[in-house]
């Protein structure tokens, strides 16, 4: 195959890499984000519920504890939405990378292929030169005045 060919592949390839980390570095950072959302739905909570500890002591009416309860189960199932989300960014991380590793194996391949392909040309320069050197030492030789 052509070294053009070659780099041609190989700058595809790469490409390719990039796109394949670019998804894996958002994919990360989305799953990151929701690791904090979850984290301050979880501060919130108990904050609130503090709140509410608070307001018990120093005495509630049953319509003001429906309200804390009610909203206390909405950050509760925000929770839990917010935790699905994060175990489906984190399954996206996990293919992202998957992807990503499989095509950097390509890139290596491709790469290999080409360091290879390099080394039989220097290989078959090195050759052509020395036929060069030995048919100058030949020639030299012929021409040589004999003694």
């Amino acid at each position: 195959m052509p070294m053009k060919q070659l780099d041609t592949i190989l700058k595809y390839e790469q490409d390719n890499e990039q796109r394949c980390a670019d998804q894996l570095k958002i994919a990360e950072n989305e799953y990151q984000q929701n690791i904090s959302r979850l984290q301050g739905v979880a501060d919130y909570r108990l904050e609130y519920m503090k709140r509410l500890s608070q307001r018990a002591q120093e005495g509630l009416d049953s319509a003001t504890y429906s309200h804390y309860h009610a909203f206390i189960a909405k950050l509760d199932t925000a929770s839990e939405q917010v935790e699905i989300a994060t175990r489906q960014a984190k399954a996206l991380v996990e293919q992202s990378k998957s992807i990503w590793l499989k095509q950097r194996q390509k890139v290596k391949a491709v790469e290999l292929l080409r360091d290879k392909r390099l080394a039989k040309i220097a290989v078959a320069a090195d050759k052509t030169e020395q036929k060069m050197f030995d048919e100058i030492a030949i020639q030299q030789y012929i021409r040589r005045p004999t003694r």
